[in-house]
C-alpha cells in the first residue's frame, strides 16, 4: 500500500493566480471580497493543484522558476482548508501551512471565471474518487468475512429419484348442470305420469262395467268405483232379462241332444 501512494498526480493548473493579505474574519457571516485590496494583490503567481493518495495540495508557485511560495494541505471539499466568499465565485481563502505546522489564512483570486470554475470542479472531482474508494473498501471488508461452504465434503454423496412421482389422478369431467341425469331401467319403457286427476271413476252400467280395470302399479291412490251392488253376476242377470225374447237363444230340445 505505501508503494501506491508515493505518486503525484496534478489535478489543475493555472497560470495567473492573485494572493491577498485578508482581514481576521469579525462575524460568522463569512469573507467578503470586497474588504480585501483588489486593487493591489501582495503575490502573483501560478497555481498548481497536485493528489498524493487521498490528500489534495494547492500549491502557490513562481511563474518563471517554479519556486515554492506556499501550499495548502486539503483533507476534504467542501471543508475548512477552502473556504469561497460570500459575495463573488472568482475569490477564495486558503488556509497554508509550512513544514512546522504553522498554518494562516490567505485569499486567492482568478482573473477569468473559468479559471475559478476549473478550480473548484478539480477539487470536487479528486473527494468524489476519494468517497468512492471509501466504500469500495468498506464493501470488501463486509465480504472478506467467512463464506458459507456449501461443496459436498469428503465421502458425501446425493441421490436423484426422476420419473418416479406419484401419477396424479385424472379430473372427472362435470356436466354442465351441475347434476347429473339417472339412466332409464333396462329392458321396458318409461310409464307416462299419471294424470292431474289421481280418482279414476270408471261408468257404471250395461256389460262394461268391472271389465276394464287398469291400475297404474306406481299409483296407489287410483281407485276404481263400480256399482254400489255386491253382487257384479247381478248386472249380468239384468242386462239378459232385459234382451227381448225373440233375442234369446232357444234351448235345444233333449232330442237334439240325444242325436249328438
Amino acid at each position: 500500500m505505501a508503494s501506491e501512494v508515493e505518486y503525484e498526480s496534478i489535478l489543475c493548473v493555472k497560470p495567473d493566480v492573485n494572493v491577498y493579505r485578508i482581514p481576521p474574519r469579525a462575524s460568522n457571516r463569512g469573507y467578503r471580497a470586497a474588504d480585501w485590496k483588489l486593487d493591489t494583490p501582495d503575490w502573483t503567481g501560478r497555481l498548481r493543484i497536485t493528489a498524493k493518495g487521498k490528500v489534495a495540495y494547492i500549491k502557490l508557485e513562481d511563474k518563471v522558476s517554479g519556486e515554492l511560495f506556499a501550499q495548502a494541505p486539503i483533507n476534504e471539499y467542501p471543508g475548512i482548508a477552502v473556504e469561497t466568499v460570500s459575495d463573488s465565485s472568482r475569490y477564495f481563502v486558503l488556509r497554508i501551512q509550512d513544514d512546522n505546522g504553522r498554518s494562516a489564512f490567505i485569499g486567492v483570486g482568478f482573473g477569468d471565471r473559468g479559471d475559478a470554475f476549473d478550480f473548484n470542479v478539480s477539487l470536487q472531482d479528486h473527494f468524489k474518487w476519494v468517497k468512492q474508494e471509501n466504500e469500495i473498501k468498506s464493501s470488501q471488508g463486509v465480504d472478506s468475512g467467512p463464506k458459507l461452504d456449501l461443496g459436498f465434503k469428503e465421502g458425501q454423496t446425493i441421490t436423484l429419484n426422476i420419473g418416479q412421482g406419484k401419477k396424479r389422478d385424472k379430473p372427472r369431467p362435470q356436466s354442465s348442470g351441475g347434476l347429473g341425469l339417472l339412466p332409464p331401467p333396462p329392458g321396458g319403457k318409461i310409464a307416462p305420469p299419471p294424470s292431474s286427476n289421481h280418482n279414476t271413476v270408471q261408468p257404471s252400467g250395461g256389460a262394461q262395467t268391472g271389465c276394464l280395470l287398469e291400475l297404474d302399479s306406481s299409483n296407489s291412490n287410483t281407485v276404481v268405483q263400480s256399482n254400489p251392488s255386491s253382487d257384479l253376476w247381478g248386472d249380468f242377470s239384468s242386462s239378459a232379462s232385459s234382451v227381448p225374447p225373440s233375442a234369446q237363444c232357444q234351448e235345444p230340445s233333449s232330442g237334439n241332444w240325444v242325436q249328438f
